[in-house]
């Protein structure tokens, strides 16, 4: 029994017969009927005016689907949620009397259909039922939300914001265009979405927990995606609203100090010689950017701001598109200088670059390194030149979108930021 023992370890076979998918994927549909069951039996009621579906017809439901899949495929499907749609508008016709609505009846239809995905897709049927449940569940909260919470104004910019984002986005070429190809439509609508976008959050961010504390927090989370643009959607609102000066700044500033988190993490991919030479610079411009923006975040938690309940305006398309333009003429200068003077050495390509995005000639400047076709100590220069011209761009949002009482304040935040990362490359470097 001993050698018999042995010579089944050593080949790897196991008694424990193998799990077929068919039955896995059963298990999902099983899952998916109990999940959306459970919130349906909760809120069924009792006596003659309950709810007509409960745990058990989900279930069972969900198994009718995966069972017609597996048995008669697609067509079997569509017969089997036909034949539930019958039954839930008989059930619906039956209660009518009584303003039910049909979000069981739904639920019971889609129960069907996720039965049956969950032959062939478990795991997007297994979300698909999780969002489903959690829809019905939350429906008092979301019912409140929609009806109380939200305005006329916000819906209308959440439908400005999809079509921009789902409607227009895709529909623009991805190539450049204009004087020197320096334009590419897509990259710069993207600048359009994101800074509507930092300006939804902010605004978002306002309406929970106030100026005071909700800004600095947006600003913060937001400059990981744009920091230009959050400087300039914190300088727009601050423009509309004078009271909220202080956190804006506040955001503003504080929006670099991702600026630095990032060009940490990208060149720690990249090429880890050049972060340990830009390790010192980088330190000293994020603790700067965070000493700075922390000083107008504890003037705003003294200052008393009016909470932002009333209705308004989550961004403003104006500014959203007049950033975009600017940002096309920084790009159009850019790519002139380059072509005038050419590209003669890496500081001039990555001081031009800058002008538009810190990232991009941070990282190839870093791949030089990696290629052992540049030093570590000589990428110091470009990689700071790069966010020196990024920073002269913040500068100008700063001015164009906030007017001068935003841009006095954020300016020499700026410049702080700036002088300690080059100190920190000139005395420890």
């Amino acid at each position: 029994m001993a050698i018999v023992a042995t010579a089944l370890s050593m080949s790897g076979e196991s008694f424990v017969p193998p799990i077929s998918p068919l039955v896995l994927n059963l298990a999902v549909a099983l899952g998916i009927g109990l999940l959306i069951g459970i919130d349906r039996e909760r809120r069924k009621g009792d006596g003659p005016g309950r709810a007509p579906a409960g745990i058990r017809t989900f279930t069972i439901t969900s198994l009718c689907g995966a069972v017609a899949v597996i048995v008669g495929g697609d067509l079997l499907l569509a017969v089997v949620t036909a034949g539930v749609f019958a039954m839930a508008s008989l059930a619906y016709w039956r209660a009518s009397n009584q303003d039910p609505g049909l979000s069981t009846e739904a639920a019971l239809v889609a129960t069907a259909l996720l039965g049956g995905l969950a032959v062939h897709e478990p795991a997007l049927a297994a979300g698909l039922g999780v969002i489903v449940a959690g829809l019905l569940t939350a429906r008092t909260a979301i019912h409140r939300f929609v009806r109380s919470a939200l305005t006329e104004e916000e819906v209308r910019d959440g439908l400005i914001f999809a079509g921009a984002t789902l409607v227009v986005l895709p529909l623009l070429p991805d190539k450049a265009f204009g004087p020197y190809g320096a334009l590419n439509p897509r990259t710069i609508w993207i600048v359009v979405v994101l800074v509507m976008g930092v300006s939804a959050l902010g605004y978002i961010a306002v309406r929970l927990m106030g100026a005071r504390f909700g800004l600095p927090l947006a600003g913060l989370a937001s400059g990981f995606i744009s920091s230009v643009a959050t400087i300039g959607a914190m300088g727009a609102r601050a423009a509309k609203n004078g009271n909220l000066l202080r956190p804006a700044v506040a955001a503003a500033v504080l929006s670099t100090v991702a600026t630095f988190v990032q060009l940490t993490v990208l060149l720690a991919a990249t090429s880890t010689a050049t972060l340990m030479a830009l390790s010192v610079p980088l330190a000293c411009g994020g603790a700067a950017a965070l000493l700075y923006g922390g000083v107008f975040t504890v003037l705003a938690l003294r200052h008393e701001v009016e909470r932002q309940d009333e209705p308004g305006h989550a961004f403003s398309l104006r500014s959203a598109l007049l950033f975009a333009a600017l940002l096309a003429v920084i790009l159009v200068a850019s790519a002139a200088l380059d072509d005038w003077f050419g590209g003669a050495g890496v500081l001039a390509v990555a001081g031009l670059a800058g002008l538009a995005d810190t990232h991009s000639p941070a990282i190839s400047v870093a791949s030089l390194v990696a290629s052992d076709k540049l030093g570590a100590d000589a990428a110091v220069v470009p990689i700071l030149a790069a966010v020196t011209t990024n920073t002269l761009t913040k500068m100008v949002f700063a001015v164009t979108g906030g007017g001068a009482a935003f841009a006095v304040r954020v300016i020499p935040g700026l410049i702080l930021v700036l002088a300690a990362a080059w100190a920190g490359a000139r005395f420890f470097g």
